[in-house]
């Protein structure tokens, strides 16, 4: 079995310190890719560096909607000329969150769609948040057409009307530990209508620890759960969804393995 653990955070400051630790127990798990994700400049920095370390990781970086308040001119270019390194495979994470209240809903809306703008520029795909934000989120990634560069719903927690309207825009979804919770019965029927070839497995490391793990501090090789709860609630074997979800993410990231 090999998983491509899609979206983590080695490059946050509680994985950081002991990054090769955590890289080495995921490996003998099975996790053997995985894409750190940036979110302001520290993280960006982070993860590029991480990627260029390691042959293995692969770099996804942007400003999240709680940092956009920070987002200024200097700081574009900055990413811009960033995003053109070698392993960074997409733009993210981007997006809108009306959970918080760090940055204005406008700046927010403003700032996702120039990081969009961004991405299509460079013909990158863009990895989402979306957190209490389902309609503006859509609306905007349909105004932008999103259709050329594709992406995924990072951390997917909709229901199968959701995830019906985002895979018509041409996105994929990404199945993160909240998959593996026992009462989040919404998301295991969106897994359930799941198309496997649009189905991607994460940890958000080191949040959203799968079962039976929850409310410890997530790491990579915790994807293997959310595999296994993927799984369950297909009725197949975890090798199925390993092996969808690998392909999937080298094809939308653009990666072709050696």
């Amino acid at each position: 079995m090999k998983i491509f653990d899609s979206h983590t955070h080695l490059n946050d400051e509680h994985l950081y310190p002991e990054a090769a630790k955590y890289f080495k127990h995921a490996q003998n798990l099975g996790v053997v890719k995985l894409a750190n994700v940036g979110s302001n400049q520290q993280l960006n920095d982070r993860s590029l560096e991480l990627a260029a370390q390691y042959p293995d990781m692969y770099s996804i970086i942007g400003w999240h909607p709680e940092d956009s308040i920070h987002y200024h001119e200097q700081q574009e270019q900055l990413l811009i000329e960033q995003l053109q390194s070698q392993k960074v495979v997409a733009v993210g994470e981007i997006g809108l969150d009306y959970h918080q209240t760090t940055s204005p809903r406008d700046v927010q809306k403003r700032v996702f769609k120039r990081q969009i703008d961004i991405a299509k520029q460079l013909h990158l795909p863009i990895s989402v948040h979306n957190r209490d934000a389902f309609e503006d989120t859509y609306a905007i990634l349909k105004e932008m057409d999103v259709s050329d560069i594709r992406g995924v719903m990072h951390s997917f927690n909709g229901d199968p009307e959701w995830l019906k309207k985002f895979l018509d825009l041409g996105m994929l979804v990404s199945y993160s530990g909240v998959a593996s919770f026992k009462k989040t019965h919404e998301v295991h029927d969106a897994v359930r209508q799941t198309p496997f070839d649009s189905m991607l497995v994460e940890t958000d490391a080191p949040y959203l620890s799968p079962e039976p793990l929850r409310g410890k501090q997530n790491e990579p090789a915790y994807s293997l759960y959310t595999v296994e709860a993927l799984a369950r609630i297909c009725d197949v074997n975890p090798d199925v969804i390993s092996a969808h979800t690998y392909e999937n993410t080298l094809r939308l990231f653009g990666i072709e393995e050696s």
